[in-house]
């Protein structure tokens, strides 16, 4: 019996090739096709819980690099910001985003509150589950939202910043999104943003940054033309948080190849896996080099930005470039973090996590990379589609953030700002043991 065992389970195994071979024989087409289908969405699934575990990333380099009274508020945003998300990009958000043949204007504007089904038997003309799709793009959706989080940290109310989320996840994201990835003007007109530098990250700054502006900087950040270090309460956890989302980053690009079932699908999901480490490694040496240098002594939160800022620049053409390429790419992005970070202090814009150079401006610079590697991409192109998103997002965040302001106010009080948001919007501190009496 144990002969035969042995013999049935090594021709289990010799057959196992034939397995993968069987796409080359007409007999076999149903099985490859099969064999695609669950690839394929294993890739989206896969992907999409890489791009969730960010929000974790997220939550802790903004726990981190707010200061103690602060950080049981950051925690509660990240957490209610990213099931916000997941509920609205539901309700409206994915519709506006891919609304396929039944675009409300033509190539600018899906349709409206037509909430998505993903219940239904596999289509296998797809090439993957419509619901492992709707699941991967959803992070992407969420993670736009945490961009805006860390900058606006340690002096907004909580219920504005959520109402917020809710408009940005549910209608000014996708409709941007859907100019590009859904067919709309932006790709008829040549745009490339493979993963989203510009689609994601830029848009998420320019958000942040519209919101900075109405806001206005914490109180005693600025004073006689100088600006005073408010430091983070825990550099542990912003570093844990920077190696969770570098993690994360892989399936934020590699997921965005969408594809997992062919030989050269494989290939090119592993070269965007080199890639997006290469330009991070390479943000992070950049930005610790030049710390050493300008201020004789290196900076831990630029060396962590540096290498966010190198994710970023990769993110709109992970796939062309050489692994040279990607060094270089993501080495301009380190450079970009350690000289805009004192820049936006001088402009009196105050920017807690450094979310604006990591996102705005590195995205900006990934975006207008893209046509050094990828044929066919043009800098009028990307110009364009930078422009456009930027003037788009920036005026229809800011038209929101000044309504909310006039209607229900955005910050909290001076006495709340001084006393932290932790007991003034929470009634809880992260670390009670250490609050004095």
């Amino acid at each position: 019996m144990k002969k035969l065992s042995l013999l049935a389970a090594s021709a289990a195994l010799i057959a196992l090739p034939t397995l993968g071979l069987a796409q080359e024989t007409a007999e076999a087409a149903e099985p490859a096709t099969d064999f695609a289908f669950v690839l394929n969405t294993l890739l989206f699934l896969i992907g999409g819980f890489l791009v969730m575990w960010m929000a974790a990333g997220f939550a802790m380099l903004e726990a981190g690099l707010v200061r103690s009274k602060n950080v049981a508020m950051q925690l509660t945003k990240n957490v209610a910001l990213f099931s916000i998300a997941a509920i609205m990009y539901w309700l409206i958000g994915y519709s506006i985003m891919y609304p396929g043949d039944s675009w409300a204007i033509p190539g600018y504007l899906g349709n409206l509150f037509s909430p998505y089904a993903i219940n239904g038997d596999p289509d296998l003309d797809t090439g993957y589950s419509v619901a492992s799709d709707f699941f991967f793009q959803l992070m992407f959706c969420a993670t736009t939202a945490s961009i805006v989080s860390g900058t606006l940290a340690e002096r907004i109310k909580l219920w504005p910043f959520l109402i917020f989320v809710v408009v940005l996840t549910g209608i000014i994201y996708p409709i941007e999104a859907s100019w590009q990835w859904g067919g709309g003007w932006l790709s008829e007109a040549g745009f490339n943003d493979f993963a989203g530098s510009t689609l994601v990250h830029a848009a998420g700054g320019w958000a942040a940054l519209a919101g900075a502006l109405i806001l206005g900087p914490r109180i005693g950040k600025y004073k006689e033309n100088r600006t005073i270090p408010m430091p983070g309460s825990n550099l542990a956890l912003a570093t844990l948080g920077t190696f969770i989302l570098w993690l994360g980053w892989f399936g934020f690009n590699g997921g965005s190849e969408l594809a997992l079932g062919a030989n050269g699908s494989a290939n090119n999901v592993s070269i965007i896996f080199a890639n997006t480490n290469m330009a991070a490694a390479a943000g992070a040496v950049t930005a610790l080099i030049l710390t050493q240098v300008l201020y004789k002594k290196p900076d831990l939160t630029m060396v962590l930005n540096g290498a966010l800022a190198g994710l970023v620049s990769i993110t709109a053409g992970p796939l062309d470039p050489t692994m040279f390429g990607a060094l270089w790419i993501g080495a301009i992005g380190g450079v970009i973090v350690v000289f805009t970070v004192p820049m936006l202090d001088k402009l009196k814009i105050d920017d807690v996590v450094g979310a604006i150079p990591v996102h705005l401006l590195a995205g900006i610079w990934g975006t207008l990379a893209v046509p050094f590697y990828t044929e066919g991409a043009t800098f009028g192109a990307q110009l364009l589609g930078i422009i456009a998103v930027g003037i788009f997002v920036f005026v229809v965040s800011g038209v929101v953030w000044f309504i909310l302001k006039a209607i229900m106010g955005i910050r909290v009080s001076e006495e709340d700002e001084i006393n932290g948001l932790d007991m003034a919007e929470l009634g809880m501190e992260a670390y009670p043991e250490f609050s004095k009496g």
